[in-house]
């Protein structure tokens, strides 16, 4: 099977400039081509986890991935599916979040000696002269095209300033600069980016006589519930391990719906075809399934060791084995155990709750377990009898887990 088509099976490619021209390229000899990230976060979330395994995939089967930063673009800020502006980041938050995104990116990608490379569009977009970079490149630009694109449509409706009006523009300049300086010939991106990446495939051609480029977009997940891909009850689910644990992230799998196991599984583990479509057409167990899962999807981005001290935390929630560190947790003192503690102070200590009134309100519709256990009432006293080895275990709904630990 050729990349192309392993590409489709996966559910990677939502949409090309020519499906045969980007089939010939990645089915050929290796090419370079592109993705960008703006530095809107000092981390990725499981969001960008889709382009990021696309480049994966594509840089194993012998292409060179391109990891372009928006340093520059994001001081612009992308107007993309945006109902009012973007708040603009300073310097120092562009560049904390550049460093950020890469040192996690280089968990995925190969950035050794003749492989990957990552670059920052601030290079040279911020050295550009306006008036000469207008007049040279502006002309390839009709307003009533731009206007027509998705990307500025939501915009245009509630007021697009000048400023965001430049976004199509510098990104297709990317696209050229990265063309003339490393022979870059296709870009990726999110299929929000549709109309972006376009306009860069479409200056080369203008600018650069006789040159390709093509161009492939990845698509927006949303799960079979219709929730955006990559967020959980709490939010966003981070690829730092600082904001979402390593054992929070594999219970994110964990959790996934069974419609949605296989086409994961595809798209987030390394694992191959032939193998998922057993799993799929056997009477395998289910959940069997998501464990696999999540113990792949969490080895690609912390790391086997990581994905396996969380799947040993999971087991221990159910029945046995040390935590290992990997479940988030709180220490409580001695001291604070000699009257007891109440269960909703104590939900409010290990940053549970919100408020006093939904730790009530939680306890009262049966939200919350104690060891495995259903607490019964707001008055719930949890005392030294209640820790096992110094670990007592809440569960909040079905899917949060926090270990509260004795310090002596």
């Amino acid at each position: 099977m050729g990349l192309y088509a392993e590409l489709k099976e996966r559910g990677f490619i939502a949409q090309t400039s020519n499906d045969e021209a980007v089939e010939k390229l990645l089915d050929g000899k290796p090419i370079t081509f592109y993705n960008g990230f703006d530095p809107t976060a000092d981390s990725l979330t499981c969001g960008h986890l889709v382009p990021v395994m696309g480049l994966s995939f594509m840089q194993r089967a012998g292409h060179r991935p391109i990891v372009l930063v928006g340093g520059g673009t994001g001081i612009v800020g992308d107007p993309t599916d945006k109902s009012e502006m973007r708040k603009l980041l300073s310097d120092e938050d562009i560049k904390r979040n550049c460093d950020g995104m890469k040192a996690q990116l280089s968990s995925f990608l190969d950035f050794g000696e003749g492989k990957a490379i990552m670059v920052n569009n601030a290079e040279w977009l911020l050295e550009l002269s306006y008036i000469p970079f207008i007049r040279e490149y502006g002309v390839h630009f009709t307003v009533n095209k731009m206007l027509s694109a998705d990307v500025y449509k939501k915009r245009y409706e509630s007021g697009l300033t000048f400023f965001e009006f430049n976004y199509m523009i510098m990104q297709a300049y990317d696209f050229l600069e990265l063309y003339r300086r490393h022979g870059c010939v296709l870009q990726a991106g999110g299929n929000d980016q549709w109309s972006n990446i376009l306009a860069g495939a479409d200056l080369i051609r203008r600018v650069e006589k006789d040159a390709g480029a093509e161009c492939l977009t990845f698509p927006l997940l949303l799960t079979s519930e219709g929730k955006k891909m990559g967020k959980s009850q709490k939010g966003a689910v981070w690829l730092d391990p600082a904001r979402t644990s390593p054992y929070e992230f594999y219970q994110y799998w964990r959790n996934t719906s069974d419609a949605d196991v296989f086409k994961f599984m595809k798209m987030f583990t390394f694992l191959p075809l032939e193998q998922i479509k057993e799993l799929e057409g056997s009477s395998q167990n289910i959940n069997n399934a998501k464990e696999i899962l999540a113990f792949e999807a969490t080895s690609v981005v912390h790391g086997a060791v990581e994905a396996e001290k969380a799947k040993l935390a999971a087991k221990a929630l159910f029945g046995g084995g040390g935590l290992e560190g990997s479940v988030p947790e709180t220490a409580l003192l001695e001291s604070e155990l000699e009257a007891g503690i109440n269960i909703i102070l104590l939900l409010e200590k290990a940053g549970l709750i919100k408020s006093r009134s939904e730790g009530r309100k939680l306890v009262e519709q049966g939200g919350i377990k104690l060891n495995g256990q259903k607490v019964e009432s707001i008055d719930k006293t949890v005392t030294a009898s209640d820790f096992d080895k110094d670990v007592a275990m809440i569960q909040k709904g079905k899917k949060v887990f926090h270990a509260i630990k004795l310090a002596h």
